[in-house]
């Protein structure tokens, strides 16, 4: 008697966009255990919280930032490939003017330093927002520009050496704690926050949805489709210049060749698994969120489980491919009608897979 009502509850959850992602996420969380007895052990020292899975929080939070400006960017039907360069340009800039101030502890130094990346990065998005939205420039062709310039220019402001600096107050946004946790943590989460809230309790989700999906349509009824286009590539790369500072900050020093290398990649993949199509449209916050601590999450088994350097990228390359194909709809379809084919014998016809494939749409 309870299991007819049972089922469709079951197929509900399974059917929502996150449950994939968390499930993937839960998964690979419990594999630890089998190579780390306490993972999922909390120890409190000096007033910090130490565990794995705090380093697995801590140590993503850049690439949550990150991820969080490239939803936003894909749900317009964009791409932003200069966030790993907006990276190394912020924490470039902020090292280099705490490195050259009289007093590089002081508060007022390095909110100096902060505006500074700040600053810069707006203007960097800006630059991206022109070229896509006015010029007419392909996403992915104006962000490779500030790709591969970017990070020159982070090397000439570096001097092609790194930037070591001690600053206490610095330190805080990548490497200090603040309510006992890791305050990189804190700021990751405020940022997820806001952003859910900002596209999800207003109408700004419906206007990048819409002019994601449908750019001509969303012009004809008003939509200020190239301003929207603008803004968010200041806030993707807004999100990658704290992101810089984050990294930064963790080491104390500025690395324009190394810092923030491939991350767009990463983004790109946790926005993917977190259920957003590329194509632009609807996208989950919830889900990128998921998807970056996925791939925080699989770099720490890796390293867990003591696979070789040399094939880290494989490992994940394939564990990314297996996490897109369970998420997918119709390769699970695909399964499903291959597997009762067998135990009923028949193979289905080619018109009658199209016909479900028609019935089910």
């Amino acid at each position: 008697m309870t299991t007819a009502p049972t089922t469709p509850r079951i197929r509900a959850v399974t059917r929502h966009r996150l449950f994939w992602p968390a499930a993937v996420l839960a998964v690979l969380l419990l594999a630890n255990l089998a190579f780390t007895s306490d993972f999922f052990a909390l120890h409190l020292k000096g007033g910090h919280l130490y565990g794995s899975t705090i380093d697995i929080l801590h140590f993503g939070a850049p690439l949550i930032l990150v991820s969080l400006g490239m939803t936003l960017v894909i749900a317009t039907g964009g791409i932003d490939l200069s966030v790993g360069s907006t990276v190394a340009i912020a924490g470039a800039l902020a090292c280099l003017h705490i490195s050259e101030a009289t007093d590089p502890g002081s508060l007022g130094t390095v909110l100096g330093a902060v505006g500074l990346a700040l600053g810069t990065a707006v203007l960097l998005g800006i630059a991206n927002g022109v070229l896509v939205a006015r010029v007419g420039v392909q996403p992915i062709i104006a962000t490779l520009i500030l790709m591969v310039a970017g990070r020159g220019v982070a090397q000439l402001i570096t001097d092609g050496q790194i930037i070591t600096i001690t600053s206490e107050p610095y330190k805080l946004i990548g490497g200090g704690y603040w309510l006992a946790m890791p305050f990189a943590i804190l700021l990751s989460g405020l940022v997820a926050l806001l952003t859910a809230l900002l596209t999800r309790s207003t109408a700004l989700g419906l206007l990048l949805e819409s002019v994601g999906g449908n750019p001509v349509a969303s012009r004809l009824v008003g939509i200020r489709a190239m301003r929207l286009v603008g803004l968010v590539y200041v806030f993707s790369a807004l999100c990658a210049a704290v992101a810089g500072l984050m990294v930064s900050s963790n080491v104390s020093a500025a690395d324009g060749n190394n810092a923030g290398l491939w991350i767009e990649l990463d983004a790109i993949l946790a926005v993917v698994i977190g259920g957003t199509s590329l194509n632009g449209g609807r996208f989950s916050i919830g889900g990128t969120v998921l998807g970056a601590l996925i791939i925080q999450t699989l770099s720490t088994t890796v390293y867990t489980m003591g696979i070789p350097p040399e094939t880290t990228l494989v490992f994940k390359a394939f564990v990314v491919i297996t996490v897109c194909l369970v998420q997918s709809p119709n390769f699970r379809a695909k399964l499903v009608r291959r597997g009762a084919g067998r135990r009923s014998g028949v193979r289905p016809s080619p018109a009658a897979a199209t016909t479900n494939r028609e019935v089910g749409a």
